[in-house]
This record gives structure tokens, sequence and C-alpha cells, in this order.
């Protein structure tokens, strides 16, 4: 604790005594400042005690004393010390009434008392106070180096950080996530942070916050939100909450926790690096149709994963549309590096093996199906298209349907080791349609299922649809007869005339005559199956006339 004006005052040796402001002496002294000017305020920082002799004002004037005292108090000076025996035999009434008006205290320093020892005995005092911060400080970082170091790792730590700071403090993951908490029921209160914490998240590391509570049920407590990672990408969060500003030991004790969980992070993440050199090479073997090899390298790390139907992801980033778009894409977080966070996250929660290949600007991911990989997976595609639709319905115009989302996915049905190769073939193509059709996620499942016709939404389709049936709708239009309506009825009717003709309300002569017009116009046979095939999806993939 720091010195306090009841600490001077039971001092043996300083001999203070009260004569105001008794209720209010176990105010914190910051420092003990000499002054006779008659305005010391100027040169006071707040949280000191003041001593004077009264050299230069008149300490018997009732008025005077009001204003001084008043000055004094709204500087923040949180006791005054008058010497006796020097210019005034006592302190003058007029002071001491002046100061339990305001509320101030007001000590008596006898003659044999110097001002030095007074202020010797407050410096003294506020070393020793630092010095046992200092100390604190260090054995709260021994104890928390021993929590880290346990089997628990980061959870023994936060224990060990709640019971040293008197609150409670949370560990968020790289995705937002409560990973530990301490005591019990703070995860509950960390987890109504998810706000905060990700907004913080979204800056450069290192970045800290302070936000409060005004809920009474949560005490009004103070929480700091400080991020982990010694890159610019943010690895986790550490949240502290306190009933008051930290003090000296407890900042010591904060800033060894986030050392620790930053090395741990850090450490974690070498770790990964050099699992996911391993994970590459496995893929490669098994793409290469070598699952034996690959279940030999594997070993334990990733041998679980072939044990069982797993399924095949290819993600790749999407180009923004817009400079806004751009620059709004340079600020914000690598979609790839989130969705890859996220899926290792996930895994991780629940223990699940999953292998991540990053690939220039797209990543390859293996993970079991039916998993919390292969959820997490989802729920970013859903995340991500909803801000997509949000943003449409805010009134961006121009922008494409996957401009904002930043990646696109693709996932292959499940397979296992020796359909690797075939898996990877269909997330290809299934993130081939996402892009055409604008989607962040399409499964592999849509695309065999599904009609062909989807796949026709495509500008160089469109554009070979508009260049084929162009002829047909310029004739129309000058009213020379329903050619791309005919060709229409004639095609779906798979070449009968009467049903065609029928479907027209016209004669099947007169079809037959607009069908030869047909050929004559475009130059091809309506014999030819080719032929057929291609006018029937130029029909499907057009809804009109070129423009």
């Amino acid at each position: 604790m720091p010195p306090t004006l009841a600490s001077l005052v039971q001092h043996s040796a300083l001999k203070l005594t009260v004569l105001a402001g008794a209720d209010r002496l176990d105010t914190p002294v910051r420092w003990a400042h000499v002054s006779e000017l008659a305005d010391p305020v100027p040169w006071m920082d707040g949280g000191e005690l003041l001593l004077i002799t009264a050299m230069k004002i008149d300490a018997e004037d009732r008025e005077t004393m009001r204003r001084y005292v008043r000055r004094l108090v709204r500087a923040g000076v949180v006791g005054l010390g008058f010497a006796v025996g020097v210019n005034y035999e006592q302190v003058p009434d007029a002071l001491v009434d002046a100061a339990r008006e305001e509320g101030l205290p007001l000590l008596e320093v006898p003659r044999r008392t110097p001002f030095l020892a007074i202020t010797k005995a407050v410096s003294a005092a506020i070393a020793a106070d630092q010095y046992r911060a200092v100390t604190a400080g260090f054995e709260a970082q021994r104890e928390l180096t021993r929590a880290a170091l346990a089997p628990e790792g980061p959870a023994a730590l936060i224990t060990r950080l709640a019971a040293h700071l008197g609150g409670w403090a949370a560990l968020y993951d790289a995705s937002g996530a409560v990973v530990a908490a301490a005591p019990d029921w703070a995860a509950r209160r960390a987890a109504r942070l998810g706000a905060d914490v990700e907004r913080l998240r979204e800056r450069p590391a290192p970045a800290s916050v302070v936000v409060g509570s005004d809920d009474a049920e949560e005490g009004g407590d103070r929480v700091e939100l400080q991020s982990l990672g010694s890159g610019r990408r943010t690895r986790g969060v550490l949240a502290v909450g306190t009933d008051e500003p930290l003090g000296t030991a407890e900042r010591y004790a904060v800033h060894s926790a986030i050392a620790l969980l930053t090395l741990t992070t850090e450490r974690s993440r070498a770790l990964q690096d050099a699992e996911q050199r391993l994970g590459a090479a496995v893929l490669r073997m098994l793409l290469a149709g070598e699952p034996d090899h690959a279940r030999a390298v594997a070993g334990e790390l990733y041998g679980g994963l072939l044990d069982a139907p797993f399924r095949m992801l290819v993600a790749e980033a999407v180009p923004s549309g817009g400079a806004e778009e751009e620059r709004a894409q340079e600020t914000a977080e690598d979609p790839l590096g989130a969705l890859a966070d996220a899926v290792e996250t996930a895994a991780s929660r629940v223990a699940e093996p999953v292998l991540a290949v990053p690939e220039e600007d797209r990543i390859l991911v293996l993970a079991p199906d039916g998993g919390a990989a292969v959820g997490a997976c989802v729920a970013y595609a859903r995340a991500a298209e909803a801000r997509r639709s949000a943003a449409s319905r805010g009134g961006e115009r121009g922008a494409g349907p996957t401009e904002g989302t930043g990646v696109a996915l693709g996932l292959s049905a499940p397979a296992g080791p020796t359909g690797a190769a075939a898996a990877f073939r269909q997330a290809e193509q299934a993130l081939s349609v996402a892009r055409r059709r604008g989607r962040v996620l399409v499964e592999h499942e849509e695309v065999a299922a599904g009609s062909v016709l989807p796949l026709l939404a495509d500008d160089a389709v469109r554009a070979f649809a508009d260049g084929t049936l162009r002829a047909l709708y310029e004739h129309d239009a000058t009213g020379r007869g329903d050619l791309v309506a005919s060709l229409r009825a004639w095609l779906s009717r798979h070449g009968q005339w009467d049903a065609a003709a029928a479907d027209l309300g016209v004669h099947r002569h007169t079809l037959r005559y607009r069908m030869r017009r047909v050929e004559e116009i475009l130059g091809r046979s309506l014999d030819d199956p080719d032929a057929r095939m291609e006018l029937w999806l130029a029909l499907k993939a057009t809804s009109g006339p070129p423009v």
C-alpha cells in the first residue's frame, strides 16, 4: 500500500496533529511538497501533501483562507501540513475553519519536525511500496511460469492469474471463443464480451482496450482486453476483470501472463507449421494414389483421419471488385487465414484430426465427414453469405455475388484414402461452380444431384447463346414470324410436329416452314443432334433477345 495521511500521523518521529479532515486520513499520498507561494496550484499534479509556514499569505484572513483552501482541494491536494513556531505560534483559526468547510485534512507540524523529515518519510514509504510491488510481481511471474509449464498449460496459468488479481481472467483463441476462464463463473462474463474481443482481433497485435460494465449483477467490473501474438495477426486475447484499476504488482502479473501466453501461442504455431509440412506430404501421397505410404507417414498424428470417411475441401481467395472493396480487403483479415483458424480451432476443441495445407492463393483441407471441422467450414460460409446479403440489402451496387466475402469453397463427397484423388477433383469442380454461381460454398452433392442448367449461368455461355440466337431474334423483330418460340416448342417436343404445332396453335405445315427458315437463317441442319443440343442449351441460357 502507498503511504497515507494516517500512516504519517501514526509515524512516531513526526509528531503530527490532526486539526481537520480526520475522516479522510486514509487517502494515499503521492508526494510531499513544500511551497510558500500564494497560489501553488499550477505546480500541483494531484495527490500531494502540501507543507507551508504561511510566509507569503495572510493565514488569519478568513476570506483569503477560504479561497486558498478551495483552490487546493480543486487541484487534488490531499492534505495540508502547517508548521507552527515559525511565522505563527499556532495554526490560525481562519485556516482551520476553511479546511473543515472543504473537508481538507489539516496537520499541525511541530517546530522540531523539519519538512525534510516528512518528505523523507513519504519518499521511503513510496519506495517500500514499489519494492513490495516489484517483489510481488516477480513472485507472480514465477507462479505463472510454473503454471504455464503444468500439464493444464494456459488453463492453469489463467487460474493463478485470477487468484493473484483477486478478480477473474479468461483466454480467447484465435477465433474469439473462450478456451479457459477462472473462476468458473467467469466463463459467462467472458462470453458477453464477444463483440469487444472481435473488434480487438481486427486490430494489429499488440493491442489493448479497457471496457466496463454497469450491470449490478456483474459488479460493475473493469475489464482489460490484451491481444496475444508477436506478429500483426492476433493469435488470442487475454481478458482480466477487477473491481479497481490494476496496481503495480497486478500490472506486472498481467504483463508476465501476456508474455507467457504469447510464447505458448507462438510455440504452438511453430509446432503447427511442422505438422502442416508433414500433412502436406501425406496429402501429396494420397493424391498420387499411394494410401499405404500416406498412412505410414501420417503415423499417430493423422492416422486417425484416414481410418474413417473424410471430405476434401478446396478454398480459394476471391478478388473483390471496385476500389472501395479493394481498400476494405487490404485492411481486413486474410480470409483464407481466418478460415484455417476457424477449422483448426473447431477441430482442436474436440480433439479431432484435421489436415489443412495452404497452397499459393488457396487452401486444401482434409477433415472427418460430419465432424467439427466440416461444420466450421459450413458455418464460416453461412456467415459470409449473411454478410454479403446484408451488404446487398444496404444498397451496395455494382458488386458481384462473392464480393466482400473474400473466399469461395468447394466441398467433396465423403471418401476414403483410395478415393482421395477423386475427392480432390470433386472439390475443385464444386469450387468452380461456386465461383460461377457467386456462391461462398458449393458441395459436390449439389453438382452431382442437380440440373446441369444452373451451370450455364456464366458470361461466356450467355455470350455464346446470344450470338447463336441473335439472327433469329432479329428476324422475329421484323414481325415475319415467331421463329424462336417455334424452335423452342419443336425442340421441347423432341421434333414431334403435331404436338409442337398444337402447343403453338398453328398448322404443322406452318411449323415445318418455320423450321426450314431456322435452318436457312442459322445455316445448320436440325437433323444434326449436336445442333439441336446447342440450340436447346442456348435457349435455356438466355431469356430474351440480346441487347
